[in-house]
């Protein structure tokens, strides 16, 4: 069988097992926790749908990427927060349940903004047919693979909570370790051709990277967000769902040269996340007014 192939029905479990893990650990409750915190809310999904696909845009114009970095780039920007940012968060002192409600926000929100986004760089980027938009077909399996196994949890959860609690962290370890494994499946499947295009994108990916995290903290702050809330909407849009990225370019627009600016950047993240917490951890934090 295909190399290709194979990671591509990897990426899927993965991505799959990873949103059904997302939909265990939710409830309506969730989404009533929003009310509590518009403000914070506002800003984050603000950030989220409009600001990073303009940082990305003004990224790709600055550094001249050619049409495929481009247009992979941009795909990375419209994906949401990934499961990463949860732990994270946590481990830096975030607002984690923020950070769950967000995170169920904006993965049901990419399923519209993520299509347009795509086909917006798609048509900006690359004129000429040198990637295929993605069609109505393809745009129904980005719904059902986030779509679906995020329901199916959230059922599971709603009919067996005592099951649902039990096994929600070992869902999101085994989901964790997967999502490595594939990622580094996906890296070393094509890392002659990472390693030979790193130079010309690695520094663009770290810049969006680094950009989305210390805005978010420091936006969010400067609007009178307390540093828990603030932090977690700096790992929630700092830190994106890269296999999400992947597995719509490889899977559904077919290339991985689509793929590489994800596949970097889901390497780089767990260097620039750590260091930034870090960096949090040692500011104190100054007295602010409660968001309302």
């Amino acid at each position: 069988m295909d190399s290709t192939v194979i990671v591509t029905r990897f990426l899927f479990g993965a991505l799959a097992l990873v949103m059904f893990g997302l939909g265990l650990s939710l409830s309506p409750a969730d989404f009533k926790r929003l009310f509590k915190h518009p403000k914070a809310v506002a800003i984050a999904l603000a950030l989220q749908v409009i600001g990073l696909p303009l940082a990305c845009y003004a990224i790709i114009v600055g550094f001249g990427l050619p049409p495929v970095f481009a247009v992979g780039l941009m795909l990375l920007a419209a994906s949401p927060g990934g499961i990463s940012a949860n732990l994270f968060s946590h481990l830096f002192g975030g607002n984690v349940a923020m950070n769950i409600s967000l995170t169920a926000v904006n993965t049901l929100l990419s399923i519209v903004t993520l299509p347009l986004i795509a086909n917006w760089a798609i048509g900006h980027f690359a004129q000429g047919g040198q990637v295929v938009p993605l069609q109505t077909r393809k745009l129904v399996e980005v719904i059902a693979i986030v779509l679906v196994p995020v329901a199916l949890g959230m059922f599971v959860a709603s009919r067996r909570p005592g099951f649902a609690a039990h096994m929600e962290k070992p869902t999101k370890i085994f989901s964790g370790v997967v999502l490595a494994v594939v990622t580094v499946l996906a890296i070393a499947n094509e890392w002659k051709t990472i390693t030979t295009t790193f130079a010309q994108i690695g520094v663009p990916v770290l810049l969006f990277n680094l950009l989305s995290l210390f805005a978010g903290y420091y936006l969010s702050r400067a609007a009178g967000l307390d540093k828990p809330l603030a932090t977690a909407i700096s790992y929630e849009i700092g830190i994106h769902n890269s296999t999400l990225a992947i597995f719509i370019a490889v899977s559904v627009l077919g290339s991985f040269q689509l793929a590489l600016p994800a596949a970097i950047y889901s390497v780089v993240m767990y260097i620039t996340a750590p260091l930034f917490g870090w960096l949090l951890l040692r500011r104190p934090a100054p007295a602010t007014v409660p968001a309302r």
